[in-house]
């Protein structure tokens, strides 16, 4: 992998991330709160589920 697509990852996850709260500011508040609130055990599954979900997705457009 080239360091050209690492940052262009990064860059598009960037534009990803500030979606909501450029779009729904106050739904992406609340959200957050929420978040805040859920114990540490089911924020690790949210992270690693979003972490194999996004490693699967990269591995299937890769191979196509």
């Amino acid at each position: 992998m080239a360091w050209d697509d690492l940052w262009a990852a990064l860059a598009l996850m960037l534009v990803l991330e500030g979606l909501m709260p450029a779009l729904a500011p106050r739904a992406f508040r609340e959200a957050l709160s929420q978040m805040a609130t859920l114990p540490d055990r089911i924020l690790r599954l949210i992270g690693l589920a979003s972490m194999v979900g996004g490693a699967v997705l990269l591995y299937l457009v890769r191979q196509g």
